[in-house]
């Protein structure tokens, strides 16, 4: 099969695509990956053909926590993207789409490649790293965590995923009349969804249809990764270190909030990773070291304890790498995916960047720590490592388009 794989978004969107695609290719199929360019190193080290969508996903992230937090800010901010991206996306989708058999799409460019797919005829596959499906066992993830009935767990789905398209419809709808199709007054509905999520952190809910499927982490295969010499140093010379990093995410205050974090974890040695937030601009003490990105399937099982954001992604190599956790979501599924860790009891309660006093974070590191956490966390790693999330994503695909 000639497949077109398709999303926009930060390294924790393209990342797990790129090795559902590079399982697809290991198993016979032919398969070309849009994404946002500053996202796609992956696929070139693992040789996943590729093509970088227009757009910045940087300088889109940074405008829109400038906007600050509001949900109103945030969906004008969207649909500025939209309205800026949606063409040229659509350009390039449509292109890429001649001659496949399927299109599979997720991340802000998922309605481009449901646009796309309708236009040639393909069958299209949702796919996705955060639950999107209506349930009555938990609300959406982009919404506060909140105990609701059944009812309105199910209910808060449709609200969520009608903002979602009320924010792209106007440019979706004008991309399609440039394609001479006609405009959408709603949003596609039962199309297969595949989900890169382990069902040891989210069993499947049972009211799901059948054909959206739990398949595991979408997970990089083992590739010898060794650490550059002076990390190696670092990682040899006393007790397993902290992680502390928080990926792409910007507009926190890192004098505050990365000095505080440090100050509690002293004398523990840290790795710290600056990401998009950067660095504090003090000295940082002696037993911190600093590093660039770097594999976390890897990293992290030589850690003591991951700091981190509760993105999809990083939430999912913790917890394989049996290491408890500690998490202080921003926005969006993080806040879902901290309260899941601490549900499970692999982390505590979830951190707040404006509540950082002493005394609350030594609470945490000391609950991070205890015996009973690392226990649960060391029997989640070892369940998640007999899953094998991209084997069961190629499977679903071939099963539901071989018929076709």
């Amino acid at each position: 099969m000639k497949l077109l794989a398709l999303t926009y978004g930060t390294e924790g969107d393209t990342r797990p695509l790129v090795m559902l695609c590079h399982g697809l290719i290991a198993a016979g199929h032919e398969v070309r990956l849009l994404a946002e360019r500053g996202t796609l190193e992956t696929a070139r080290e693992l040789g996943v053909p590729h093509a970088a969508l227009e757009g910045d996903i940087h300088d889109e992230v940074v405008a829109l926590v400038s906007r600050g937090n509001a949900r109103l800010a945030a969906s004008r901010g969207l649909a500025r993207m939209a309205q800026r991206h949606v063409p040229g996306w659509m350009r390039q989708a449509d292109a890429a789409a001649a001659g496949c058999d399927a299109v599979l799409t997720g991340g802000l460019a998922a309605f481009v490649g449901l646009t796309v797919a309708e236009h040639h005829g393909l069958p299209v596959i949702g796919t996705g790293m955060i639950p999107l499906t209506p349930t009555t066992s938990f609300p959406s993830p982009f919404l506060p965590r909140l105990r609701l009935p059944g009812g309105l767990n199910r209910l808060s789905y449709t609200l969520v995923n009608q903002a979602v398209w009320r924010t792209f419809r106007r440019p979706i709808n004008a991309a399609r009349q440039a394609l001479g199709m006609p405009r959408r007054a709603s949003p596609w509905r039962d199309l297969p969804m595949l989900y890169g999520i382990s069902p040891r952190l989210l069993p499947p809910p049972p009211d799901w249809p059948d054909n959206h499927q739990i398949c595991g982490q979408w997970r990089a295969p083992e590739r010898g990764w060794q650490p550059p010499p002076d990390l190696q140093a670092f990682l040899d010379a006393g007790p397993a270190p902290v992680y502390l990093g928080f990926g792409s995410m910007t507009g926190f205050d890192r004098e505050q909030v990365l000095p505080a974090l440090l100050a509690a974890l002293a004398p523990r040695r840290v790795l710290l990773f600056p990401g998009w937030a950067g660095l504090p601009s003090a000295p940082l003490p002696p037993n911190v070291f600093v590093i660039g990105p770097t594999p976390h399937e890897a990293l992290f099982p030589r850690c003591a304890l991951i700091i981190h954001h509760g993105g999809s992604g990083t939430t999912h190599s913790a917890c394989r790498a049996g290491v408890p956790s500690l998490v202080m979501p921003f926005a969006a599924d993080q806040f879902f995916w901290a309260d899941r860790l601490h549900r499970l009891g692999v982390a505590p309660a979830a951190l707040s960047p404006k509540r950082l006093d002493a005394v609350r974070l030594a609470s945490a590191i000391a609950v991070a720590e205890r015996a009973d956490t690392r226990s649960r966390a060391v029997a989640l790693g070892r369940a998640m490592t007999v899953e094998d999330g991209v084997a069961v994503g190629v499977a679903a695909i071939e099963a539901y388009l071989s018929p076709r």
